[in-house]
């Protein structure tokens, strides 16, 4: 199942991050290499969430990842949402769902 795990980050986030970034991209990657962590980044423009997707049949794994996360650790992070997403058009969607042969050519 996929997941996302949203992030509200602290208004000096980008300034603040660099001390910690380096563990938190190695925790990420680590997440990445075993499949669990699809994608994941900061919002632009404003920098206020930060999205990352996961893939998972256990939340649980979310909730590690997130009591190892320096962000949260150091308080870079305000709060945070776990979501289910229900993904239905994509190579990896976990319910496919195709459009019929009439409407896909409307």
């Amino acid at each position: 199942m996929h997941y996302l795990l949203i992030y509200e980050v602290v208004d000096d986030y980008v300034e603040r991050r660099q001390p910690y970034r380096e563990e938190h991209l190695r925790l990420a990657q680590d997440y990445a290499d075993r499949g669990e962590l699809e994608l994941g980044g900061a919002l632009a423009e404003p920098t206020d969430q930060a999205i990352l997707i996961f893939r998972v049949e256990d939340p649980k794994v979310i909730d590690t990842f997130i009591a190892k996360d320096p962000y949260v650790r150091h308080g870079l992070i305000r709060s945070w949402r776990v979501r289910r997403w229900t993904t239905v058009i994509g190579k990896t969607a976990q319910c496919p769902i195709l459009p019929s042969s009439s409407s896909a050519s409307q």
